[in-house]
């Protein structure tokens, strides 16, 4: 009675590490219709409003990181590996020019933002991943895609005033 009793206790701990790996296998298919909403939503608000580079690039990074930290903890907690695509920010082709970053004024780039504007986006967001019962991997994967947007416009700059120029959206957005 003993070694069927392991058996099955051993059979119920491989059940349940397979309900983890099948749990973060869909999370990453995740569902295509909250994603589109998700971006819908996001390029109307952009469009908009007009909103500036620098304030877009702002809300995705406070958007993001906390959301990566959870996902890296769930991970760890279940033994299991996340794409870098969604740990580690999309490689870009070029770096801010030097002079650019050299003359940007932190505290006076920081007093002009539209903090306002800023809330709207990150509510929107926010709203719009509770709405879609949006799964946290699908939400990082999108603003990734933000991120990567936002970072390639910001090393085309050439003089800090080009940070509150609008947000350029791609065609096929």
């Amino acid at each position: 009675m003993m070694r069927s009793e392991a058996i099955h206790l051993h059979l119920d701990m491989i059940q349940d590490k397979l309900d983890e790996q099948l749990e973060l296998v869909c999370a990453m298919t995740g569902d295509v219709d909250a994603l589109v909403t998700l971006q819908e939503r996001l390029v109307n608000l952009v469009k908009q409003l007009n909103v500036p580079l620098i304030e877009v690039s702002m809300v995705i990074q406070d958007m993001i990181v906390p959301m990566v930290d959870s996902l890296i903890e769930h991970a760890k907690e279940t033994n299991a590996s996340l794409p870098d695509s969604i740990i580690e920010k999309w490689p870009i082709d070029e770096i801010i020019h030097v002079d650019v970053e050299s003359s940007l004024a932190i505290e006076k780039i920081l007093s002009v933002l539209d903090q306002d504007r800023m809330d709207i986006i990150t509510t929107l967001i926010r709203v719009t991943m509770v709405e879609t019962e949006m799964i946290l991997i699908d939400a990082v994967s999108s603003l990734r895609m933000w991120e990567h947007q936002a970072r390639t416009q910001l090393s085309r700059i050439t003089s800090p005033g080009q940070l509150f120029s609008p947000f350029e959206l791609p065609e096929d957005w």
